[in-house]
C-alpha cells in the first residue's frame, strides 16, 4: 500500500483527504491519504522517515514556499512561480529524495478557461504568498496584466487603501489568494471597497470551504460574477495523482 498526505497548518479546512479517499475508492487503488498537521516546515524530515510507505505530498498554507529548503530538485514552473504545493518522495538504500511541483498553477489555469474569454482583463492578486505565486505565474502564462495587494507596503505593488474607483474599474479580475474567509473564520473577508464593485467585475476565491465566502457574497450583492477553489482544488488535485502514478516509489 501506497501513503499520500497533506502537510500544512492548520488543516481543519482541507477536503483534500476526503476527495483522495474517494478517488482511491472509485478507482480501486491501493493507497491511504492522511492529514499531516504540522506545526513547523522542520519537522518534515522527520515525518518521511516516520513512515516509509509515504510516496507524496501536498503542501498547504504556509508551507509552499518555505518547503523549497527541503527539495532535492523543483521543476521549471515550480521553480518560476518560487512555490510548491506537490512532492514526489523517491527512496533508496541511502534515504530519500525529494521533488517539488506546482499544480496550484494548473487548477488556476482551469479556473480561468471556465471564464471564457477574458484576455482583455486586469487583475488584482489579493495576496503574496505560496498560492499568490501560483496565480500570478499562470496569469503571466495568460498574458493578463496584474498588480498585487497586501497589507504591507513592501510587499506587494498596492495596499489595500490604494483600492478606489479608478483601479476597480480598470482591475476588473479580482482574485482572493489569502486564507480570509476561510473555516472556521468565515465572516473575515479581504479589505477590498466592495461598494464600488459592479456587474463587469469578477471575484475569484481560492477559498472552497465554506463554498461561498464573505468575498463572494459581497460580490454577488454587487452584481459580480464569482468563483470559489473548489475547481481549482479538482484540477491540481488530478495533476498531483499524475504526477504521483509517474513516479511511484
Amino acid at each position: 500500500m501506497r501513503r499520500y498526505g497533506l502537510i500544512g497548518y492548520p488543516l481543519g479546512h482541507s477536503f483534500s483527504k476526503d476527495y483522495f479517499t474517494a478517488r482511491f475508492r472509485r478507482y480501486n487503488t491501493d493507497a491511504v491519504y492522511n492529514n499531516f498537521p504540522m506545526e513547523n516546515i522542520d519537522q518534515l524530515p522527520g515525518l518521511i522517515n516516520k513512515y516509509p510507505d509515504l510516496c507524496g505530498l501536498n503542501i498547504t498554507f504556509p508551507y509552499k514556499q518555505s518547503v523549497f529548503a527541503y527539495l532535492d530538485r523543483a521543476d521549471s514552473l515550480a521553480e518560476k512561480a518560487g512555490a510548491v504545493n506537490v512532492i514526489s518522495i523517491a527512496r533508496s538504500a541511502r534515504g530519500f529524495s525529494l521533488e517539488g511541483y506546482n499544480t496550484d498553477i494548473d487548477g488556476f489555469l482551469h479556473s480561468l478557461s471556465l471564464l471564457g474569454d477574458i484576455s482583455h482583463y486586469k487583475a488584482l492578486v489579493l495576496g503574496t504568498g505560496g498560492a499568490s505565486a501560483a496565480v500570478r505565474t499562470a496569469l503571466g502564462i495568460k498574458g493578463i496584466e496584474y498588480l498585487t495587494v497586501s497589507r504591507s507596503v513592501n510587499k506587494a505593488d498596492l495596499t489595500y487603501s490604494d483600492l478606489d474607483k479608478d483601479l476597480i474599474r480598470k482591475y476588473k479580475l479580482i482574485i482572493n489568494t489569502t486564507p480570509l474567509g476561510m473555516y472556521p473564520e468565515i465572516k473575515n473577508t479581504p479589505d477590498i471597497p466592495y461598494n464600488i464593485l459592479d456587474r463587469d467585475s469578477i471575484l475569484l476565491d481560492l477559498v472552497y470551504n465554506p463554498e461561498k465566502t464573505m468575498f463572494m457574497q459581497l460580490g454577488e450583492e454587487r452584481g459580480c460574477i464569482v468563483m470559489n477553489g473548489l475547481e481549482m482544488l479538482y484540477a491540481q488535485a488530478e495533476a498531483a495523482w499524475e504526477i504521483w502514478e509517474n513516479k511511484q516509489c
